[in-house]
């Protein structure tokens, strides 16, 4: 569970900080190509990370909640992760994108090391239930 809380607190300090500080975002991981035209995209993906961070910060100690919670997590880094180390090689994104891939990888350390989830009984609703 500690994982899950890090790692959301980690995406959702991320993502409001490019969500609040756009500049401030940029003076770190340099300004893209077309400003005007990508601006969108980097509050999307902000946008993305505050909603995968409050959800593992949200998580209970339930087996199915913490199986959410690595889902979340270890997708969100491979993301990430994958994005860095396409776009750091080529000189698309700033260097100090490397350190996001460092610790993007480290989450996935992290959430190899608490081992396997305990089974437990996968809670089904239908569509129609969700109200």
């Amino acid at each position: 569970m500690q994982v899950a809380r890090a790692q959301g607190l980690f995406h959702a300090g991320g993502g409001a900080w490019a969500l609040l500080s756009l500049r401030g975002f940029e003076r770190h991981f340099g300004p893209r190509r077309m400003k005007e035209e990508q601006d969108w995209l980097v509050r999307t993906v902000s946008g993305l990370l505050v909603a995968c961070g409050w959800s593992q910060l949200r998580t209970c100690p339930a087996p199915e909640c913490l199986a959410q919670a690595r889902r979340i997590g270890v997708g969100t880094a491979l993301t990430l992760l994958a994005i860095d180390l396409v776009y750091v090689p080529r000189g698309k994104v700033r260097r100090s994108h490397a350190l996001d891939a460092v610790i993007e990888a480290g989450w996935l350390v992290a959430w190899w090391r608490c081992g396997p989830l305990p089974s437990a009984p996968v809670a089904r609703c239908s569509p129609l239930a969700l109200q």
